[in-house]
């Protein structure tokens, strides 16, 4: 039986566990995956009320955009979704948005954006395991030996690195002889933009008077984008109040980035308050540190994935290696299995 482990529960991550299933359903396959983080999404990341696990936010990606391009070469993947409620036609009323094709499609996710990404954790049958650091890898008589920071190290025959460039490198053991020095230098050229989201929570009931659900913020020196999560996802619950979502600006993110969010999140709500002098005062707040939030310089001429090794096979893919949106993690995840296709 093969043994194959994807390292990352994001959406590229997510999706190629699935399409890989798909793929082999008839053949002994074992898949696994590591995530380091409490829950799946990754950069799609939904986060709970510490107060009402029902209430969400996202802290990650806000809605999908499918260009026409994407929108029929990808048309399969949103089909799907769409029949499954998982994703329905962004209607609300979003200030500020810039639209640089009108030809484009705008998706919200009714249960927030991880619910992407839990669908294909799902049809994948993964064994999923969160709170689970990679940080060693060896080559052990035609296996990789992969270990965790906590737990046994455990032995396979395909292992696939969806986590933001920057991580990859950090791994230690028989990778590092594996990476060339071009594919290095390649890897050290992705950047990303760093920024801070937090999450406000509300009583039920609670109303938030504004005539938008969300809001591009152009003249704030932290706060660049502000939803109320409910009204952009257009669901109204009668036992769940409201949730406001505030991003922070990429140079806020960068000039903050070292110090600890308990610091930051009382800059960006005096930020919020000038801005929302009428907002009422939340009964719980979540603040999250992206310090790899989205892709700035990707991996120049990739074909979505980078191969580091065959025969054991260890391949990268995610949106470095791509671009930094659904379907550049879509483009990744399908490259890299056409890239097994070929031999398994």
């Amino acid at each position: 039986m093969l043994r194959a482990l994807i390292v990352g529960a994001g959406l590229t991550g997510s999706l190629f566990a699935c399409l890989l299933k798909r793929e082999l359903a008839s053949q002994l396959l074992q898949l696994a995956v590591w995530e380091k983080a409490k829950g799946a999404g990754g950069r799609m990341s939904t986060t709970r009320s510490p107060r009402d696990p029902k209430c969400t936010a996202d802290l990650g990606a806000e809605y999908v955009t499918a260009t026409p391009h994407y929108a029929k070469k990808h048309k399969s993947f949103y089909d799907e979704l769409l029949a499954l409620g998982i994703l329905k036609p962004l209607t609300a009323a979003v200030d500020g948005m810039i639209v640089s094709d009108p030809r484009s499609q705008n998706f919200v996710t009714p249960l927030g954006m991880s619910s992407i990404v839990r669908h294909y954790l799902q049809e994948s049958g993964a064994e999923v395991t969160y709170n689970c650091l990679v940080t060693h890898m060896y080559l052990r008589n035609g296996k990789w030996e992969v270990q965790r920071k906590s737990g046994s190290s455990e032995m396979f025959d395909i292992v696939v690195l969806t986590m933001p460039v920057p991580q990859i490198l950090q791994l230690q053991g028989d990778i590092t002889k594996c990476i060339t020095d071009s594919q290095r230098q390649q890897m050290e050229s992705v950047s990303y933009s760093s920024r801070y989201a937090l999450g406000l929570f509300y009583e039920a009931g609670t109303q938030i008077d504004v005539p938008w659900a969300a809001k591009y913020i152009s003249d704030n020196p932290c706060i660049r984008f502000i939803s109320i999560d409910d009204k952009k996802r257009s669901v109204d619950s009668p036992t769940c109040g409201p949730a406001v979502v505030v991003h922070t600006s990429v140079s806020f993110g960068k000039e903050h980035l070292e110090e600890e969010k308990e610091e930051v999140q009382p800059l960006i709500l005096k930020h919020l308050e000038n801005l929302m002098p009428d907002l009422p005062k939340p009964v719980s707040s979540k603040c999250q540190k992206w310090r790899y939030s989205q892709v700035i310089n990707a991996v120049v001429g990739g074909p979505g994935q980078m191969t580091l090794h065959s025969k054991p096979w260890l391949i990268c893919g995610g949106d470095g290696f791509t671009h930094s949106n659904f379907d550049g993690c879509v483009e990744s995840a399908l490259n890299i299995l056409h890239t097994l296709k070929i031999s398994i």
